[in-house]
């Protein structure tokens, strides 16, 4: 009996396996991002959130400039705060483009927690780069997700009132030029899954997020 409950209180006292850890799955790309990416110079601009920063060719979108892309696809807010000193202040940037939320409400999250865990990503980041600024891309309608558009709306109004109340934050509305006359998303942004951008998608994005930087 002694040995087994000395053995019982051994296995408790070990840590908890990698496959109890929600963030363990995404441990294999958030290495490949890092390697990819090495470390950019001090001061530039890091796009950092889900598969639809992932997917967007920075370097034929904005030919000018060296932005690091630190998106990695599925990802949710928490996720990305999760990963943020790896993969996104480790570069130092002045600027961090941010999408996520998109995910999450897909997944049922409610309004108020894209909010907060926008603010916790904010914190994390703020925590080590007083001095960053942080652009919320909204989250955007999508053919595929287009029952989940109040939610998203209304998220994106928390998230809107949240970064005003912050002059290092900005809130960049995508949804407004995404949407055609009928008041529904142009399908013509979309490839055929119905949720991530065609080139014409990236390039109303990157118009939109140019115009939010002052270029």
């Amino acid at each position: 009996m002694v040995r087994l409950l000395a053995a019982s209180s051994l296995l408790l006292s070990l840590p908890l396996p990698a496959a109890d850890d929600p963030f363990a799955k995404w441990e294999k790309e958030v290495a490949a991002v890092e390697k990819a990416n090495g470390t950019a110079a001090p001061g530039g601009v890091v796009f950092s959130g889900s598969s639809s920063v992932r997917l967007w060719n920075l370097k034929k979108s904005f030919p000018d400039e060296k932005y690091v892309n630190a998106g990695f696809g599925g990802s949710k807010i928490a996720d990305c705060t999760h990963f943020a000193a790896r993969l996104v202040t480790v570069h130092q940037p002045a600027t961090i483009v941010f999408y996520a939320g998109d995910n999450d409400i897909g997944g049922g999250a409610r309004p108020e927690q894209v909010r907060d865990d926008f603010a916790a990503y904010v914190a994390a980041v703020h925590k080590e780069l007083p001095k960053c600024r942080i652009l919320f891309v909204s989250v955007k309608p999508s053919p595929k997700r287009w029952e989940r558009f109040e939610t998203q709306q209304q998220a994106n109004a928390l998230v809107k009132e949240f970064c005003a109340k912050d002059e290092r934050l900005g809130f960049v509305d995508v949804v407004k030029p995404m949407l055609g006359p009928d008041g529904k998303p142009m399908e013509d942004l979309f490839v055929k899954d119905g949720l991530h951008l065609t080139p014409k998608g990236y390039e109303l994005w990157t118009a939109t997020v140019n115009k939010a930087m002052g270029k």
